[in-house]
Formats: structure tokens, C-alpha cells, sequence
């Protein structure tokens, strides 16, 4: 069975982490807390680091939260973006303390005087920019007959077009919409008229189960088509969170491999024993605070039934399915031997560490 085939995209770096068509596809996130509370924002980064988080992002409103870069640099190894709005001062002040990237929207920083200065700074220090255009912020550009697609394409390549005309190509692009087809379009659009690593996301997904959903539908589509070399899943909810559920999609897609793989049934009428709850503890062990002692990517299937679970259990690398109380263990296709429920979370545990 063939790959996915990823379109080719020149390579931009970020602190330590390069993104592009040669390199794995990387995880994003963004600090909820304000810069300004340096030990808040460390603490929510750190976390993000232990869950897998290699670029992060900070919400730069003033100058105090800019000025708060240098000292949260000093104490987190993961790339800082610094995501600034409406004043050209606050990203200078972020270049000038250390941000490894900065973002600027086209709908609110749009002068070319502006844009201008923070380019020359950019190049002084050698950080790359993003372009991040939004659907809630978009300009109108005197084009009012295009579609919300358009629109973001027509912003994102007029500001490329500025900036390339500055003697700068360090530059990654994002086309975000709130509604996963204007999404999915965008991006498609973008990917045919330029050689950019693109950074994917659906803006303002909603509740933690629409968000995962719509971030799913759309970031799948296209990372199918071989589009997106980086990705934030945006969710109501905590960053960790984002991450986990990026973890998932690109897994799904064979794109990285984080470790074991699960594959559980949905249980039904045949189920005899709470396989929703050792689904549960498996996943906490192996995405927890100990999932650096899991790190061989396998396929674990925990099946409930006899109908499907031998089977599924077989192809796995490590699999057991249930009857009544009793599960058999499976270890590449073969079956080797009876255990309990009750000690099969440490035994699989153990079959996966190896």
C-alpha cells in the first residue's frame, strides 16, 4: 500500500525545528495564559513539551508580554512563536527578545512602512515570518464578489507579494476559516500557486468534541493530499489537548508514528466485560506522564467479543480479545496465553515495553 506523497515546499527553521517537505510534519500549540505571568506560561509550555509540543505560541498584546520572551526562553527548549496583532512595535520588541518566529496578520498590520521595519528586523536576526490569515479578520481588498476562499488566497498572496518584494522568502502560511470547506478550499488554492511550508488549522473549531471532529475533517483532507507541513488543532480546551488530538490525526495517516497505535471495538450487547474503562487506563499509561517507557510503534488491539476480537487481536502486534471474564493474549498472530481482566492492563503494559 502506497503513502502519502507530500507537495514539495522549500524548508524554513524555527529555533531548532525545520518544517517542510523533508521533515516530519510538526506539532503546534498555543499558551493560554498571558506572557506577562512568566511562571504560568513556562509551566503551561513545559507541559506542552512533556505531551509532545514542538513549536509553541504566544499571544503578544502588549509590551510587557513581549519583553516576557527572553525570560521564558530561558527556562523551555521548544520554539516560541510570537503572535502579534495591530502594533509593528510589539514585533520588533518580540524580535529584539528572542522569538524564533513571528506571526503577523494581513487583516490588522497592513502598512507597507510597517511591514517594511519588521522584515529588515526579521533578517537581522534571521526569523522567519508567518503569514496567518483569518477569516474573522480578513480585509476586504475591494474584491467583494470573491468567495471567503478567495479572499483569503487574494490577502495572503498580496502580503507575500510585499514581502518578497523586500528581499525575504523565510516564510510559512496559514489560511484559517472557522467553516472546514472554506478551510479545506484555501489551502487547497494556496498549495498549487506557491512553494511554502504551510501551517494547517481550522480557527474557532468550538467545544473540545466539535473541535477534535472539524480539525479532523478538514487537517485529514488535506494532509491526504499531501498538503500541510505543520498543524494546530485550536480547541476550547486545554493545549495538552491539542496536541494529543494532533497526535492522533497524524498518526491515523501513517504521517508519525508516537508510540502504540490502539485499536479498540465500540463493545456492544456482546461485551461481558468494562472494556471502556481499561481502553481508558491504557491510553492515560501510554500518552501520561510515563510515555517515554512506550515509545515502540506497534498496533495494541483490545477487543471485547468473540466475533471481530480474534481476528483484530492476530494482526495486531500485541492484541487480546475477550469472552466472559478471560482474555487470550495475542503476540504477532499467534495466541499464547489466558489473562484476567483484572491484570490486563499491567500485562499489556508490560508486552509493549517489551
Amino acid at each position: 500500500m502506497g503513502g502519502i506523497t507530500r507537495r514539495k515546499t522549500k524548508t524554513i527553521k524555527i529555533g531548532n525545528v525545520y518544517i517542510g517537505s523533508r521533515h516530519p510534519i510538526a506539532l503546534q500549540s498555543m499558551v493560554k495564559s498571558e506572557a506577562r505571568d512568566i511562571a504560568r506560561t513556562v509551566e503551561q509550555i513545559k507541559t506542552l513539551e512533556k505531551s509532545g509540543c514542538e513549536i509553541v505560541r504566544l499571544a503578544i498584546k502588549d509590551i510587557h508580554d513581549a519583553r516576557a520572551i527572553r525570560k521564558i526562553k530561558q527556562k523551555v527548549n521548544i520554539p516560541i512563536v510570537a503572535d502579534i496583532h495591530f502594533h509593528k512595535g510589539l514585533a520588533l520588541e518580540a524580535i529584539d527578545n528572542g522569538a524564533d518566529k513571528i506571526r503577523l496578520n494581513p487583516g490588522n498590520i497592513y502598512k507597507e512602512k510597517e511591514i517594511k521595519e519588521i522584515v529588515s528586523a526579521l533578517k537581522a536576526r534571521k526569523i522567519p515570518l508567518r503569514i496567518g490569515v483569518n477569516s474573522g479578520s480578513v480585509r476586504d481588498l475591494n474584491s467583494r464578489n470573491l468567495n471567503k476562499s478567495d479572499k483569503l488566497v487574494a490577502s495572503c498572496l498580496n502580503y507575500v507579494k510585499i514581502v518578497e518584494g523586500l528581499g525575504f522568502s523565510d516564510i510559512v502560511l496559514s489560511l484559517k476559516a472557522s467553516n472546514v470547506l472554506d478551510t479545506v478550499q484555501a489551502y487547497r488554492k494556496i498549495a498549487k500557486l506557491c512553494d511554502y511550508p504551510l501551517h494547517l488549522g481550522v480557527t474557532a473549531t468550538g467545544s473540545p468534541q466539535s473541535g477534535a471532529i472539524k480539525s479532523s475533517i478538514a487537517l485529514g483532507a488535506l494532509l491526504l493530499e499531501g498538503i500541510g507541513d505543520t498543524i494546530r488543532v485550536s480547541l476550547t480546551d486545554k493545549p495538552e489537548q491539542e496536541v494529543a488530538v494532533a497526535k492522533v490525526i497524524l498518526s491515523a495517516l501513517n504521517l508519525r508514528v508516537f508510540g502504540p497505535r490502539i485499536i479498540s471495538c465500540p463493545t456492544c450487547g456482546r461485551c461481558q466485560v468494562n472494556l471502556v474503562k481499561l481502553v481508558k487506563e491504557l491510553e492515560e499509561k501510554l500518552s501520561g506522564a510515563d510515555s517515554k517507557l512506550y515509545t515502540k510503534p506497534m498496533e495494541l488491539a483490545v477487543m471485547g467479543c468473540v466475533v471481530n476480537g480474534p481476528g483484530e487481536a492476530k494482526e495486531a502486534d500485541i492484541g487480546v480479545a475477550f469472552g466472559k471474564r478471560d482474555g487470550i493474549l495475542f503476540k504477532k498472530g499467534k495466541a499464547v496465553r489466558k489473562i484476567s481482566f483484572a491484570d490486563c492492563t499491567k500485562v499489556l503494559l508490560k508486552e509493549v515495553k517489551g
